[in-house]
Formats: structure tokens, sequence, C-alpha cells
């Protein structure tokens, strides 16, 4: 069985390079100009969404805060006032798990895209044959593919993550708060949704050279997105050295506001660690338990609040590059596929 090979037909010389990128730019917008213009609409609507709540749940605020009730001293007369007003703050967590749902998906969304109307579909009717016959290398049209859904990326990530940013800290002192480590406040702000969408568009155009069928790459772009973010996910912690606070068995320990805690237990004098929970059944006391442990001193490793913005820059930065060597990777695939 042999392998299907790209062959480009012989370009025209007679247009620079400039002009050919400008029109397949041109023509990407032409053609997909309702999903393109469905994402944007999409974030649009949900940031003034976003602001509609805010303000909607600032006005019961002041509302609360002029009637005098109290959350935790309720007296008759205030059930009403005080219920509207947690019930606006716990929406306000939901609109901000939901913001982050939509930073997340539209990673994926956006690799899709490209792995499948963008590429897939294009190699596997042969319509590809009709640009590169219009004088279009293929190095520029697949620069065209990713241009217009990478520009489209930044621009709506970072409007979402700016608008999250400004949602979230407007809430610091709501009943239910949202710590700026739990996944719906750290993926929704920063600098890494942004990392985000650029890997899911260059593995959307890797997966889309590669398997050349439009539902396969679609879905080949959304599982494969989904695996890498669950690792990120789980090696989070551990992109930034943590802080360590050891302290007495039976004493107290300031823990940090804001802080995120990683890991906590025990431990021995020669410094071997002791897991929290390793005397939960033990039929002895716990003093006792220890004591038989060799338990010295307990330890707590945490992140402070100062640590958002360097395990930010790090995730950021291994995104970029698996982004770098996604895109790195396509180029050379497309160049082996057209010979």
């Amino acid at each position: 069985m042999s392998t299907n090979t790209l062959t480009p037909p012989k370009p025209d010389t007679a247009k620079g390079p400039g002009a050919s990128l400008r029109g397949s730019v041109r023509v990407l917008l032409r053609v997909h100009r309702r999903p393109l213009r469905a994402v944007v609409a999409a974030v649009l609507l949900w940031i003034l969404g976003m602001a509609g709540i805010e303000w909607w749940s600032h006005r019961i605020a002041e509302e609360y805060a002029a009637s005098g009730c109290s959350v935790e001293h309720t007296v008759t007369g205030c059930g009403d006032t005080v219920r509207d007003y947690l019930d606006s703050r716990l929406r306000l967590k939901g609109v901000q798990s939901g913001t982050w749902l939509l930073t997340m998906a539209l990673p994926a969304a956006f690799g899709a895209f490209i792995a499948g109307p963008a590429l897939a579909r294009e190699l596997e009717s042969g319509t590809f044959r009709l640009a590169w016959s219009q004088s279009v290398p293929p190095s520029r049209w697949l620069a065209a593919k990713l241009l217009v859904p990478a520009v489209l990326a930044v621009a709506t990530t970072s409007a979402l993550a700016t608008a999250s940013w400004w949602f979230w800290s407007r809430h610091g002192d709501s009943p239910y708060p949202s710590a700026w480590f739990e996944r719906s406040v750290y993926g929704a702000v920063g600098t890494v949704p942004v990392a985000h969408a650029l890997f899911g568009l260059a593995l959307g155009a890797l997966t889309g050279l590669l398997v050349r069928r439009t539902v396969a790459a679609m879905a080949a772009t959304a599982i494969g997105y989904g695996l890498v973010l669950l690792a990120v996910d789980t090696v989070r912690a551990g992109l930034w050295p943590t802080r360590t606070d050891v302290f007495p068995v039976r004493g107290d320990h300031a823990f940090p506001p804001r802080a995120w805690s990683v890991a906590e237990g025990y431990a021995t004098s020669a410094g071997e660690r002791i897991p929290v929970d390793a005397c939960l059944l033990s039929q002895d006391d716990l003093g006792d338990c220890l004591a038989s442990l060799g338990a010295s001193e307990r330890y707590h490793d945490y992140h402070p609040a100062s640590h958002f913005w360097p395990l930010q820059l790090v995730e950021t930065g291994i995104l970029l590059a698996l982004a770098a060597l996604a895109v790195f990777a396509a180029f050379r695939v497309l160049r082996r596929l057209h010979g």
C-alpha cells in the first residue's frame, strides 16, 4: 500500500509571498465567517452577561448593607433580605465556574475547528489543490489557516481572562469566596487561558494534517487536548517550589491567609515524612501512635498567594513550548506529505 502524497502545482512567481498569504487569509475569513463570528458573539454575550449579573448582585448587596441585617445573626424580618443576598453571592460563584468552563472549552473548539473544517476537510476532499494552484505554496496555505484562528483565540481568551479577573477581584468579601488556586479562578484568569488556546490550536493543526479525516481529526483533537488539560492540572502544584512550615506535633500553626495547601503530615527527626492519616485507624491514643512512628514534628507544604504569577508563567511557558513543537511538527508533516 502506498502513502498518499499531496503534490502542489508549480506556483506562479508573479505574485509575492505577502499577496498570497493575504489572499489565503481573506478566503479563510470568507469561507468560515459564520463559525468565527459565532465564537466572537458567544464570548461578547457572556462578558455582557457577567457585567449584567455583577450589576444586579451589586444592587442587592447595597440593599443588604443598608438594611442593617446580618448573615451571622439573622433576626425576624431579615430572612428575605439575607436569603436574596446569599443567593446573589452564590450565583456569582456559579458564573465564575461557568466562565472557567467556557475558557477551557474555547481551546478545544479552536483546535477542533482548525483540525476539522479548516484542514482535514480540505485534505479529505482535495480542495487544497485549488489554493495551491493559485500561487499559494503549502507553507503559506498552512500559515494562513493558523493565523486567523490564532488572532481570534488570543483576542477572545484575553477578553474572557480580563473580564474574569475583574469579576473575581470584586468579590473577595463574599460568603462564598473563590480562592485564587481554584480551577474556576486560576484557569480563567492571567496568561494561562491564552496559552491553552494557542496550544489547542497548534494541536488541532498537527492532528488535522496527520488524520486527514474531518470527524476523526476533530475527535482526536478534543481527546488529546483533554488529556493534556488533565495532566497539567495534575502537576500544577509542582510547577513551582512550595514553602514548608514545620512546627511541634501538639503546637499551633498559623496558616497563611489565601494560601494553597498542598500537603501536610508528620515527620521524624531524620526528616522522613509520615502521612497525616497514618494513625486514623489506630486503636492507640494519637500521641502514642505518633510516638511509635517516631513523629517529632508536623509539616505543611503550601503555595502562598504570591506564587500565583510564578505558577501561571511556568504553566504558560510549558504550554507555549508544546504549541511551538506542535506547529513545527505540523509544517514538517506538510512538507513530507506534499513531497
